[in-house]
């Protein structure tokens, strides 16, 4: 049995959408449901039993059911970049990701965690994973969140014991299915789907950064399809523990990929970037905790064995806007 944190947003439940179309349905799916929506990234998904994620420790104390248990993946954290409460960031994103480790450690399971491209802060020292770990302690990242997931990273190098395999995913800039929940989180895709839907057109925040224009801030951009392949292949094939990227190792900026999305919407593939795109402020709580450029290193997976090709950015938007159009729009 697969325990999947996170089981109910995006990226868990399209790693469940993965299992399933590998034919894995022996699956423990962890989290909270609260009051969103995100029941219904999970209506189509087979899978053996859910459990409350303030209760999964108590179901694994019971030996019957620790037992069952082959590998796990943590993807349950608060994800918000802008999550002001430290004491809450650090129960959730270090405390939480410590006791799952030392369960995979007493089993001798695999355990791939939710890192974040957060950890690198302003690319000063830029985005490879390929770096030791004295190198990523340098690592200073711009808000709390980051910092949560970057302190766990320091910690699991530290270990003298570990799982049987471990992987730290640092996620890029991930978008697809799955994030409709998400609210001022969810991707700039789904956004511009929403505002060119309703108004005709999209608000880009202004930079504020000598070297780049309005709207020409730069993510790497990664599919929600890669994402569950990268992590089905780090799962289940032998590759060595630590740190890896996950991203497509080529840069864009926010104004194609809203100009992708519009024009997807429209099937209008003549637009004009001053008939559909307004730049406004950046609000307060963004400045000066805003990544301007982003651009993962893919060379250690790809060493690894992973050959798949990513999806472009033009094919990954023309992909997830078909989803968006679809009245059932999950995985």
């Amino acid at each position: 049995m697969i325990i999947v944190t996170g089981a109910a947003g995006m990226i868990g439940s399209a790693y469940i959408w993965k299992l399933n179309e590998m034919g894995i349905t022996d699956i423990l799916a962890v989290d909270k449901m609260r009051t969103e929506e995100k029941w219904l990234n999970l209506r189509k998904r087979d899978y053996a039993d859910w459990c409350d994620r303030d209760e999964l420790f108590d179901w694994l104390s019971v030996e019957d059911n620790a037992k069952k248990i082959t590998a796990v993946l943590h993807m349950g954290a608060i994800s918000a970049t802008t999550e002001k409460d430290g004491d809450l960031l650090m129960k959730n994103n270090y405390e939480y990701s410590k006791k799952l480790w030392n369960f995979c450690t007493e089993r001798g399971i695999t355990y791939v965690y939710a890192s974040s491209a957060a950890t690198y802060g302003g690319g000063e020292l830029g985005y490879s994973d390929e770096v030791s770990p004295e190198e990523l302690k340098k690592l200073r990242p711009l808000n709390k969140y980051g910092y949560s997931k970057k302190f766990f990273d320091d910690w699991a190098f530290k270990q003298e014991k570990s799982p049987k395999q471990w992987i730290g995913a640092k996620f890029f800039n991930v978008y697809g299915p799955q994030e409709y929940h998400k609210g001022r989180m969810a991707s700039m895709v789904f956004h511009t789907f929403n505002q060119y839907r309703d108004n005709g057109g999209v608000k880009l925040f202004k930079s504020y950064k000598e070297g780049f224009k309005d709207g020409e801030q730069l993510r790497d951009f990664i599919y929600i399809k890669d994402v569950v392949d990268m992590l089905y292949f780090l799962m289940f094939e032998k590759v060595n523990s630590g740190i890896y990227n996950i991203g497509t190792g080529i840069a864009r900026s926010f104004h194609d990929l809203s100009m992708e999305t519009m024009k997807n919407a429209s099937g209008n593939f003549n637009l004009k970037t001053e008939d559909v795109i307004e730049f406004i402020p950046m609000p307060d709580d963004l400045k000066g905790k805003y990544q301007y450029f982003t651009q993962a290193t893919m060379k250690k997976i790809r060493e690894a064995g992973y050959t798949k090709e990513f999806y472009t950015l033009e094919e990954g938007v023309a992909d997830y806007v078909k989803y968006l159009k679809d009245k059932d729009s999950y995985l």
